[in-house]
């Protein structure tokens, strides 16, 4: 706007200089037609610069009236976030200090880690990229983020005493975040840290003295025995505090025991815990103004802070690397079936709109509100489609340092993928360590394997089955916004286009992940070309000596491959097996 009104002044300038100029001439030249025709000329031009300026103090007066609602109810709140250090954490964090600007603090729990306090981690995290913007634009905000020793293990989150007894005078709203991930991790974990965590955190917020909102982060698969998953909690299958009262004196062997009879129709302990920790924030409300938030599968951002911010493997990122390294060669998937993720940034900038819709509520609802972060009915990207992209980035911007050439596969077939996985993951893997102990080098490629297969087997249970989502309240959110907080904090998943947020989601990996330069892809390029031609012809050996097996056991085989004589007779392993008897 202050662009818009230079120019528009400095034309106005131009503009008056010229009549006068004009005008002085025509009355030194003393001709009347000459002056009537500048003095025409300069008079349209000064009802255009009348236009301009009618139009320009419109816009101001609009801007001066269209302020961002979101943050005029956010001024002077301290804000409380758990699993601050996590991807989500990170990105709530980042968008808030630089978009809520009125926000008075951000209390972030971080627990010491490796050695590292939390000042430590946060003077750490204040160095990534992700916050790039805040250090360039806004450095004096830094100052709003304050890191609080804790640990959701802990009861009172570990916090020290005078410390929490600030946050409960001080803070308003809170966002819970801290979870396990880890979704092959034991049962006892995933209660202790998603479930009992989240118990923790509630009796904490239950002793905040003018709490606002609560915002539980949940995930949107955490109901694999419905059909379509609505924007309602349903009762756990088991009470809650039963089940950590039980896992409470259970060892770790004899709960991962009566693992599968806990657990029923939940793929791995994260699903479960997490439902679990949604039927506590239930029994809550409305004692407390509690939310639930479940997003699909978190990806990259799309837009904010910058295209393509990750800071972890977790998810498709992950799989997308480790296709990209030519370590994962077959997954069991359904490539029809549709992807449902969401970016970060957007379900970030819709957990802070959350929040603000909960806190301005002039009366709760009856049940719990709560809010499926996903694309719906309206999705049209598939796995298929996920891949295909991927696969043409990789070969435009590839790794460095792949161990084979990324050429990778989805299987409908879960036989065949289980075969694919043997010879393309399993064999290389023993030969890659059997080399290792000739050159008594530390053997690693086998105990990879083993993870990445572990790993497979969870996240395949996602990608071989649909899931439909009601997103009524989600996308009741946006109509009710000004325009400010729109373009402030967008949610629309339907502006995404598949093919530019997956190239950046690879080179975010690429960069934010591995820390690879750009500046290294001709050399990057130079090895998948080399390892390509490799592949084609470990390829085709691999095929001429299947055929040769088959051909030496299989007479008839053999009788049909003697009809191409001139040619099978020099095709390496074949023409030897099946010309056999005139050597």
């Amino acid at each position: 706007m202050e662009a818009s009104l230079a120019n528009w002044l400095t034309g106005y300038t131009t503009i008056a200089v010229v009549f006068r100029s004009g005008t002085a001439r025509a009355h030194r030249n003393n001709s009347a037609e000459n002056f009537s025709r500048v003095t025409k000329y300069n008079c349209l031009h000064i009802r255009e610069v009348y236009r301009r300026f009618c139009e320009i103090v419109v816009v101001l007066v609009i801007d001066e009236k269209m302020t961002s609602e979101v943050n005029e109810w956010y001024r002077g709140r301290k804000v409380l976030v758990t699993g601050a250090s996590g991807l989500m954490g990170k990105v709530l964090i980042e968008k808030l200090l630089y978009s809520v600007p009125d926000v008075a603090c951000v209390y972030a729990v971080v627990r010491s880690k490796r050695g590292k306090t939390p000042e430590a981690r946060i003077e750490d995290m204040w160095k990534l990229p992700l916050f790039a913007r805040i250090r360039d634009e806004k450095p004096h905000v830094m100052k709003k983020l304050i890191p609080v020793t804790g640990d959701i293990v802990y009861d009172d989150l570990g916090i020290e005493r005078n410390t929490l007894q600030q946050i409960c005078d001080e803070v308003s709203v809170v966002f819970h975040f801290a979870a396990s991930l880890r979704l092959e991790a034991p049962l006892k974990e995933g209660l202790e840290m998603n479930t009992k965590g989240t118990l923790r955190v509630l009796a904490v917020a239950k002793k905040i003295k003018n709490l606002a909102a609560f915002i539980h982060l949940s995930t949107a698969f955490c109901y694999p025995d419905y059909e379509r998953m609505a924007e309602r909690v349903h009762d756990p299958p088991t009470n809650p505090h039963e089940v950590l009262r039980a896992a409470s004196w259970l060892t770790d062997d004899q709960l991962n025991l009566l693992a599968p009879s806990v657990l029923q129709k939940h793929p791995n302990s994260y699903t479960y815990s997490k439902r679990l920790a949604e039927a506590l924030v239930r029994e809550c409300y409305p004692e407390l103004p509690a939310a639930v938030v479940r997003p699909s599968i978190v990806t990259p951002s799309y837009k904010e802070p910058m295209e393509g911010w990750v800071d972890n493997l977790n998810g498709p990122i992950g799989l997308m690397i480790g296709a990209g390294k030519g370590v994962i060669r077959s997954m069991h998937c359904y490539g029809h079936y549709h992807a449902e993720v969401i970016p970060v940034d957007i379900a970030i900038n819709s957990i802070i709109v959350i929040a603000y819709k909960i806190g301005t509520m002039t009366e709760r609802k009856p049940e719990i509100p709560v809010y499926n972060l996903t694309t719906g009915d309206d999705r049209n990207t598939t796995w298929k489609t996920v891949l295909d992209i991927g696969k043409a980035t990789i070969r435009k911007y590839p790794f460095e340092g792949p161990l084979w050439y990324p050429d990778g596969n989805i299987r409908h077939n879960k036989l065949i993928h289980k075969l694919c996985v043997f010879f393309y993951h399993i064999v290389p893997a023993y030969l890659i360590d059997f080399l290792m102990l000739i050159f008594r080098q530390k053997r690693f490629m086998v105990r990879i394997q083993n993870r990445i297969t572990v790993g497979l087997e969870v996240l395949q249970y996602f990608t071989t089955r649909e899931w439909w989502f009601d997103t009524h309240n989600f996308k009741a959110i946006a109509p009710t916004l000004n325009d400010v907080d729109l373009k402030t904090f967008p949610m629309d998943l339907s502006i995404i286009e598949d093919e530019p947020y997956i190239e950046a989601c690879m080179l975010g990996g690429k960069q934010y992940c591995l820390k690879e330069k750009l500046e290294n892809l001709p050399k990057a390029r130079l090895q998948n070309n080399i390892l390509y031609i490799l592949d084609r012809i470990v390829s085709v050996c691999f095929y001429l000596l299947l055929l040769s097996w088959i051909a030496y056991f299989f007479e008839p085989v053999r009788n049909v491959l003697e009809y191409g004589g001139p040619v099978i007779r020099h095709l390496p392993f074949v023409g030897k097996t099946v010309f056999r008897d005139e050597l």
